[in-house]
């Protein structure tokens, strides 16, 4: 199936901005952004949901059922419940994943926190992740949201990015540089 290019990043921002607006003119602010992560995991622990989300043959009153007892089981906001089914009336629940996604940045950036970006070769402790986050909260002098992954073919060490900023300790990292430095010579 070609790619939607009707419906851009633009029109997720406007769908993401009004959720936004609602959530935070009925004080519901973090419940609607954990109700949303919740979706987003659903979506990306389920392949039959998001095959169901993604399938264009799919009918408006079907997709809705699934979504109220969707709502129902995890006892999300009649607001989320509403806005959920109003993407699907307007045939716009298709992108559900980039309105949510875009409804979390928004969250994060009005609260003023950073997205940082930790990758690590070892699995770090939670522990471990909250103080490098404590650490780059003091040396950005912002709050940092921080999202950490473990990628093995780092091989040792670690590396963080913090918006356009980049530290990379990484072994592979280092051996690159050392094979372009035999490349060069």
């Amino acid at each position: 199936m070609s790619k939607n290019t009707g419906f851009s990043i633009t029109s997720a921002n406007r769908y993401s901005l009004a959720l936004f607006e609602l959530a935070e003119e009925n004080n519901l602010l973090s419940q609607i952004e954990d109700q949303s992560l919740s979706m987003l995991n659903l979506i990306n622990q389920s392949n039959d949901f998001y095959n169901l989300i993604k399938d264009p043959t799919i009918n408006q009153e079907d997709l809705s059922k699934v979504i109220n007892i969707i709502v129902e089981k995890n006892k999300f906001d009649i607001l989320f419940k509403n806005f959920l089914n109003f993407l699907i009336q307007k045939r716009r629940f298709f992108f559900i994943e980039s309105i949510l996604e875009s409804f979390i940045e928004t969250c994060s950036i009005k609260r003023g926190e950073l997205k940082a970006e930790l990758k690590s070769a070892k699995n770090l402790s939670s522990d471990e992740i909250t103080k490098i986050t404590e650490l780059l909260t003091k040396n950005f002098s912002s709050k940092i949201k921080l999202n950490y992954k473990q990628d093995k073919s780092l091989i040792g060490g670690l590396v963080v990015q913090v918006g356009s900023t980049m530290v990379d300790t990484s072994i592979k990292n280092k051996l690159q540089q050392i094979e372009n430095r035999m490349i060069e010579a």
